[in-house]
């Protein structure tokens, strides 16, 4: 599954990448070391090339969607130094995930769209809020308080587009939550061994951290090293995974029993302590996200949380949205109404602005 993961992310990356050489024609952007490069945007006096510009003219109107770009670029160094002495940002890349959920949500009509409302289940007149602090029950008493990417009214939202998959994270993190037996059958979520790493391998892709998990006290954190807090994977499996994940050299005792997707994990339990619903949109070239998604859901107890479980993908959104925000999503990033082709990208095209 992780190769797969893999292929899937890396197409789309290439595809992203040819069509953002051609969109930041004219736009204040760099290219970052890697190959194939990543388009990074920087601000201009009134708009952003990362961004369409009506919904960017919006985030610009209001302090709590602007203070999304506080974030730092969690791998600044894989880039050119800025244009000014501004830092680069998380929402200045191209295949920032968060970039194209606020694109298309804080775009003027969309969140007051009754289609799109319906489409999502979304009750009352509240605008959405981006990176929410969940604060998920631990059994210890308290809560982390990773960031959930969206929450409108009573929906939680992951948004994915180029990230390698959900994260795994260890065991005895992923069993530290109050609920987690209560929610999850846990023998039917996938397992993998995973290296304890202690330092981060540089990316240019930022939505690879971009919810590393915190806690409302250092001293919550469970130590990960601690085998009376571990849930063990069995030989069988350990050696069936080593080839994948384990050097020959390297010993088993620097590996960790983990879970899958535990983005996904940690935000059903979010769901389920505000009887709230969850939605993943992730994009239609990413079947392995789907996929990964649904292995999660087959794993919950309750009917009754299952049925407040979503998976939407920004092509079946397309066609619910402005037409001119469905022309920049096909543009920048290839996203169209199932059923359609995207613009063919040419040099010398010029993109619709």
């Amino acid at each position: 599954m992780k190769a797969q993961s893999s292929f899937y992310a890396n197409e789309l990356r290439r595809e992203l990448g040819q069509r953002n050489r051609l969109w930041a024609r004219g736009r204040s952007h760099v290219e970052s070391y890697g190959n194939p490069p990543v388009i990074v945007y920087a601000p201009e006096e009134e708009r952003h090339g990362n961004f369409f510009s009506p919904a960017f003219a919006a985030i610009a109107a209001r302090s709590d969607w602007m203070r999304r770009f506080d974030k730092i670029h969690a791998q600044g160094r894989s880039l050119p130094k800025p244009l000014s002495g501004r830092r680069w940002r998380e929402l200045d890349s191209s295949m920032s995930s968060d970039a194209l959920l606020m694109n298309v949500f804080c775009a003027p009509g969309v969140a007051e769209s009754p289609a799109v409302r319906r489409a999502l289940g979304i009750e009352g007149d509240v605008p959405p809020v981006f990176g929410w602090k969940a604060r998920v029950p631990l059994a210890n008493g308290r809560s982390d308080r990773t960031e959930v990417d969206m929450r409108w009214g009573g929906l939680l939202v992951e948004s994915k587009l180029t990230e390698g998959d959900f994260q795994a994270k260890t065991a005895a993190v992923v069993e530290a939550y109050r609920d987690f037996r209560t929610v999850f059958d846990p023998e039917l979520l996938p397992r993998v061994p995973l290296r304890v790493k202690r330092h981060r391998e540089p990316t240019e892709f930022p939505e690879d951290y971009s919810q590393e998990q915190e806690y409302e006290d250092v001293a919550d954190a469970p130590d990960l090293r601690s085998l009376e807090n571990q849930s063990n994977v069995s030989a069988a499996e350990f050696a069936a995974y080593r080839p994948l994940f384990i050097p020959e050299h390297t010993s088993p005792t620097d590996f960790d029993s983990a879970y899958e997707s535990y983005q996904l994990i940690r935000n059903v339990l979010a769901a389920f302590a505000g009887g709230e619903s969850f939605c993943v949109i992730h994009d239609a070239r990413r079947p392995d996200l789907r996929e990964a998604w649904f292995r999660v859901m087959a794993a919950v107890r309750s009917s009754a949380l299952r049925v407040r479980l979503k998976v939407l993908t920004w092509q079946e959104l397309s066609p619910l949205l402005p037409e001119d925000l469905q022309q920049f999503l096909d543009w920048k990033y290839g996203i169209v109404t199932p059923g359609r082709s995207a613009s063919i990208l040419e040099e010398g095209a010029e993109p619709e602005t």
